[in-house]
């Protein structure tokens, strides 16, 4: 590798060893996501009986995915306020603290008493922790993102941008393993008693793993740039909001259908096959952790490919799969036949790694590197709320309303073609 000597010597050296700070952003990122995915299973699982036993089972169900959703409220104030220093001080110290911020709040849920023990403030401060994990999640996306694309070669910013990505399915096969192993191993009582706590304070092991690593890394070289030439926006938000508000809200559209396809896939099909279609919990697990792995080696892949073809041909061409996914999924899963689930979530993996992981690149193109922590951290978080921050609590409102699967499939369809056509827009935009 030639390095031009012309340029300033804080800069040179980060350029180097792009795969060390995407493998970095990888670890850290599934280890938040554990920390987030978690909690959306033990809403399906434990927390309506537990926080708010006061209910019906449903209720409860509906209630507990309602604070599940508290998490994607928050995670835009997260990506606003870390935007803003990230694009000010670093993407690196934010990225520690987005893992700490994280860290706290879910080993502090580990530790909460139940309604049973202190009534009202059970739920009330289940609430507050989860909307803690929310604004730590929330910064964490556009600087592991950053970091990674940031040091990355001008022709594999796709495949290097896909690292903190794939981060989501690891966070999500852990947590899943976790949970296969509690509740293969102990009775439904032991798990309600305290086994569930047992996730939630195995974080603290693995946050402390993912500071020591992200603290070996090196500032991004964009944002070094900026220092040096104090090209720094006093406000970046408000940069963002006046000159990128189109990217932003086109950006977030695009983000919808995949989200919310996701969050139905990782939170609600575990409470739904369980509790409606009466399948074995650990069957579902089982089939959620083979089709994580699926998602996590088409991530990577369909980045490499974007890298090569062109983000437009890849992500649009996903995105019409992810639209026949939404139309197929329930039909598929109300078969109540292991074979015929076990394919939709496969195909259904297939097409949201395809479409998730080229557009981390895509977002981080649409902005300046100014403003870039803050301008592509509010397009997909606030894409997160419209899409996954509601699927899991609108599904469950719906089939209890309607004690049938079709008008979610409706919801979904929905959702994915207004991602279709914002792709479309997008990618447009950013050639």
């Amino acid at each position: 590798m030639t390095i031009d000597r012309n340029l300033p010597e804080t800069v040179v050296p980060n350029r180097v060893r792009p795969l060390r700070v995407a493998t970095a952003s990888f670890v850290g990122t599934a280890i938040e996501w554990y920390d987030y995915f978690i909690y959306g299973m033990a809403a399906a699982i434990a927390f309506g009986p537990l926080f708010f036993p006061a209910v019906s089972s449903a209720a409860g169900t509906l209630a507990a995915f309602a604070t599940y959703s508290v998490g994607f409220l928050a995670r835009p104030v997260g990506g606003i306020i870390m935007g803003h220093f990230g694009d000010r001080v670093g993407r690196k110290s934010m990225l520690v603290i987005s893992l700490l911020t994280m860290g706290i709040a879910t080993v502090g849920i580990g530790l909460l008493p139940t309604y049973a023990t202190i009534g009202v403030w059970a739920p009330i401060l289940l609430v507050t922790l989860r909307f803690i994990q929310g604004l730590g999640v929330g910064g964490e996306w556009g600087g592991a993102v950053l970091m990674a694309v940031e040091h990355a070669p001008d022709r594999k910013k796709s495949f290097y941008g896909s690292f903190p990505q794939m981060g989501v399915p690891g966070g999500l096969i852990i947590a899943n393993l976790v949970f296969l192993g509690l509740t293969t191993n102990l009775s439904t009582d032991a798990f309600l008693a305290w086994g569930w706590r047992v996730p939630f304070l195995a974080s603290a092991v693995m946050v402390v793993a993912g500071l020591v690593i992200r603290l070996t890394i090196s500032e991004s070289p964009d944002f070094q740039a900026v220092k040096q030439a104090k090209s720094e926006h006093r406000m970046p938000i408000v940069t963002v909001l006046r000159e990128n508000w189109k990217e932003v809200v086109l950006s977030a559209g695009a983000f919808i259908g995949i989200n919310a396809v996701g969050y139905i896939f990782m939170a609600y099909l575990l409470s739904y096959t369980t509790a409606v279609l009466e399948l074995s919990r650990n069957l579902i697990l089982v089939f959620t952790l083979i089709a994580s792995l699926v998602w996590l080696a088409v991530i990577p892949w369909a980045s490499a490919l974007s890298d090569r073809h062109g983000r437009r041909r890849v992500l649009r061409a996903g995105s019409i799969g992810l639209v026949a996914s939404a139309i197929l999924l329930f039909p598929m899963i109300n078969t109540a036949n292991p074979a015929m689930i076990l394919l939709a979530l496969l195909v259904t993996a297939v097409f949201m790694g395809v479409v998730y992981g080229p557009i981390a690149a895509l977002f981080s193109e649409l902005f300046k590197a100014e403003i870039r922590y803050s301008g592509a951290s509010l397009g997909y978080q606030l894409g997160s709320i419209l899409g996954g921050g509601l699927a899991p609590t609108v599904a469950t409102a719906l089939y209890t309303s309607w004690a049938s699967t079709t008008p979610i499939a409706l919801y979904l369809t929905a959702l994915t073609l207004i991602s279709l056509g914002c792709v479309w827009l997008v990618t447009r935009r950013a050639d």
